[in-house]
């Protein structure tokens, strides 16, 4: 049962070894139990990345915004709840919007999860619902554009909170030693999970006429797969996964979900005025914050750039976002490597410096040049998944013990699809210089200070600060 906890019952600790004397760090042995359940973990990964991928990435956007304009007036606007917005600007919106109430809820979704240790009937929940918002995406057809914003404002928002959970399981599988390793395997089977879902979707997109389905019809049924395929998967995850019993807060008495609120929001309370004790863990988010901002940001608007600035074509487009997914797997897995030789703050360091490099090269791209632009698409996969499995398992060694969820809640905020001030940016350049060349070229600043705020935090510091023992490579 999900619900309950047999008496007396305690996963098994994850064994990290001690190493010989004189010698280097041993392997440490797993047992099959930890070894399974790190095979759920992984599985999220390849449940959830479907989401991000098909629908927030490739075909909500579009397929959103020509409902709204089906149902806008002769000025081109629609009136969702009586405010009058241009149909272009409705799925932007509509993302805001959902960013804001995950800004809102996942600290929370955190300090509940941490406080009543129960994260397994967290993530079957918020992967449920979801999921199930994201199947009934099939019946956003005709004019119902509303149906559509708010299917997808549940979705994302318990996609979020379902990450959160997720993430917070990293500690109790991996030691210091082993976390980068594991955070990149997981990673990785997540962008091949969405790869493998959108090449599926993509060769029913393409198509959709032999088949005898309509445009709209064949756009539904990938939005809806993507559910199922959420939904079908996270059952393994949450079948596989174990609850811990909460360390260093009161537990919830009963386990009640009021208990549970009232508790939850009384820790978060707590955190955030204890925050101020990690100084070192705050910095990080802060360089955490500008660097994945600009990595959101290059993926956001890659395709704008690549049909408004090269003149691309939609299928140059998409087949270059796939490719991004596919070299991604081997990137994650190929950083976590390097991050076992020169240390996780150093193969983030090179990454963004990779990063840089990109967005330079990216300026000076011919118009109508496909192949280089598939180029710079291998490299952004190959930096792409490393630099962020290396930093979420790079924060893990920065929480409290006892309050991950919680912290990966403030994580969350600026991670996938959650980033604005890059977009902003982006914006305000193009805006003043008229030039998407510049509005790309002006998010090297993310990169930049980002790079420079990460390396001068003492990660070793940092980590002893937060309760923690350092990995022997930092």
């Amino acid at each position: 049962m999900l619900d309950r906890l047999p008496d007396g019952w305690e996963p098994a600790p994850v064994t990290t070894a001690p190493p010989a004397t004189g010698a280097g760090p041993a392997d440490p042995p797993v047992d099959r139990a930890l070894k399974r359940e790190r095979f759920g973990w992984y599985s999220y990964d390849w449940a959830m990345s479907v989401f991000n991928t098909s629908v927030t990435t490739v075909f909500l956007a579009p397929y959103l915004t020509s409902i709204a304009e089906s149902a806008a007036d002769a000025d081109g606007r629609i009136h969702p709840l009586g405010i009058s917005v241009p149909s272009g600007s409705y799925f932007g919106y509509v993302l805001s919007l959902s960013v804001v109430l995950q800004v809102l809820v996942l600290p929370l979704t955190g300090a509940i999860a941490d406080r009543s240790g129960r994260k397994r009937q967290l993530l079957a929940a918020f992967a449920t619902l979801g999921s199930l918002c994201t199947m009934a995406m099939f019946f956003v057809a005709d004019e119902r554009y509303l149906l559509g914003a708010a299917l997808f404002v549940v979705a994302n928002l318990c996609f979020g909170a379902a990450t959160v959970v997720y993430y917070s399981w990293l500690p109790d599988l991996a030691g210091p030693d082993e976390r980068d390793a594991v955070s990149s395997r997981g990673w990785a089977i997540g962008y091949l999970g969405g790869a493998l879902l959108l090449a599926l979707s993509l060769g029913l997109f393409t198509n959709y006429e032999s088949l005898g389905l309509t445009e709209g019809e064949a756009v539904r049924i990938c939005l809806a797969s993507a559910g199922v395929w959420w939904a079908g998967f996270t059952v393994v995850s949450v079948t596989l996964l174990r609850n811990r019993r909460p360390r260093d807060v009161e537990p919830v008495a009963g386990g009640r979900s009021a208990g549970a609120l009232a508790g939850g929001f009384r820790q978060l309370g707590a955190t955030l005025r204890d925050l101020r004790r990690y100084r070192l863990t705050l910095w990080f988010l802060a360089a955490y914050l500008l660097f994945n901002d600009g990595v959101q940001t290059v993926i956001g608007v890659s395709a704008q750039y690549g049909k408004e600035q090269l003149e691309l074509s939609q299928t140059t487009l998409v087949s270059a976002i796939l490719l991004v997914q596919v070299v991604a797997f081997f990137g994650a897995l190929a950083l976590g490597r390097i991050a076992a030789h020169v240390g996780a703050k150093r193969t983030i360091l090179w990454a963004l410096v990779v990063w840089t490099g990109v967005l330079v090269i990216a300026y000076f791209l011919q118009a109508g040049a496909a192949l280089q632009f598939y180029g710079l698409a291998t490299i952004i996969g190959f930096v792409l998944g490393g630099t962020q499995a290396l930093s979420r398992s790079l924060f893990s060694q920065l929480i409290p013990p006892g309050r991950e969820a919680e912290y990966f809640g403030f994580y969350e905020i600026s991670d996938r699809g959650t980033s604005w001030l890059g977009p902003f940016l982006f914006a305000l350049t193009y805006q003043l210089t008229e030039s998407y060349r510049y509005a790309i070229f002006s998010l090297i600043f993310f990169f930049v200070v980002g790079g420079i705020m990460l390396a001068k935090l003492n990660i070793r510091q940092a980590i002893i600060e937060a309760g923690n023992t350092p990995p022997e490579r930092l």
